[in-house]
């Protein structure tokens, strides 16, 4: 699922909507963050090596963060 938005955040930037694709992939990170918050650890496999606390934190951080930046920049050569 998150790579299915983030391919549908990938698409709409080379489509020249960078700023909807960039929104797209901030949401990829937060429903990361959702999906990682609901697995157990015994099927967690190899991204078992960090807690599960610090990638709830990380994924939703990022992703506010890259939705923020997305949101408030203003001109450029793609403005749109």
């Amino acid at each position: 699922m998150v790579l299915a938005v983030v391919a549908l955040g990938l698409l709409r930037i080379v489509l020249y909507h960078w700023r909807q694709g960039t929104v797209l992939i901030g949401a990829a990170l937060i429903l990361a963050a959702a999906l990682r918050a609901l697995l157990r650890e015994d099927q967690a496999g190899l991204i078992a090596i960090r807690g599960r606390g610090v990638d709830v934190l990380t994924y939703t951080a990022f992703g506010f963060c890259m939705m923020a930046v997305a949101l408030t920049i203003e001109g450029g050569p793609l403005n749109n």
